[in-house]
């Protein structure tokens, strides 16, 4: 399961990272790392941008991008 998957206010905990070594560096710039528990708070339309909340603060990511980040609910 991805973040692509959740839905908006879904709850969820990042478990691992798919694709390149350059996504998963900029993921973890943003904070999203392993273990950490993540929200979903928007979805743009027309395959815009997600809008997590990770811990206090808030990230937006393509949509391409939210099906790298491998979850578990």
């Amino acid at each position: 399961m991805t973040v692509g998957d959740l839905h908006r206010g879904d709850t969820a905990v990042v478990k691992s990272f798919l694709g390149g070594l350059d996504s998963q560096s900029r993921f973890l710039e943003m904070g999203i790392l392993p273990g950490v528990e993540l929200r979903l708070v928007k979805i743009a339309p027309l395959g815009g941008t997600i809008e997590l909340k990770v811990r206090d603060y808030y990230v937006s990511i393509r949509q391409q991008d939210a099906l790298n980040i491998v979850i578990e609910n």
